[in-house]
């Protein structure tokens, strides 16, 4: 299996996540199953179909966090040594040539992106186009409304 990049914060926030998981949601599933079983025959039993659905659900991100931190490859942006460049992790200031609105990006792991926060996904287009550019250099990226180009500003590893 491939390694899952995160950031430090990324993969507190999944081991936080499985935590909850177990100790909090799993046993909620149980006491609700036990709830339902009680109330007599299983077959037309709403609650029961319902608490079992949410019993996979729970297991199933269970697995899938708890293999994503298998893999994860644990990366801490402040240890970075990348001379400027733009890696997984860094922050990055950049510019809209076209408004020349400023905003403020960190390039993060699939599973920590959230745009309202300023976290980019490696995999998402404007974090391919920054990947490997220093400070002055002009990111271009395919957006559904055709080319886009950013002026980027700054790289931080924070």
């Amino acid at each position: 299996m491939n390694k899952v990049p995160l950031t430090l914060a990324g993969a507190e926030q999944l081991r936080s996540e499985l935590q909850r998981l177990k100790s909090v949601d799993r046993p909620s599933v149980v006491a609700a199953i036990t709830e339902a079983r009680s109330h007599g025959d299983l077959s037309e039993n709403a609650e029961y179909d319902a608490a079992k659905e949410r019993q996979g659900f729970v297991e199933g991100r269970i697995k899938e966090v708890e293999g994503k931190l298998a893999n994860a490859q644990i990366i801490d942006p402040r240890l970075l040594d990348a001379d400027g460049r733009c890696v997984f992790g860094a922050t990055v200031d950049l510019e809209d040539a076209e408004s020349g609105a400023n905003v403020t990006y960190q390039i993060v792991g699939d599973d920590e992106a959230d745009l309202k926060t300023g976290k980019v996904s490696i995999s998402s287009p404007i974090a391919r186009a920054m990947i490997g550019k220093y400070a002055g250099d002009v990111a271009e990226v395919q957006a559904p409304g055709g080319v886009r180009e950013y002026e980027i500003i700054d790289v931080r590893y924070i």
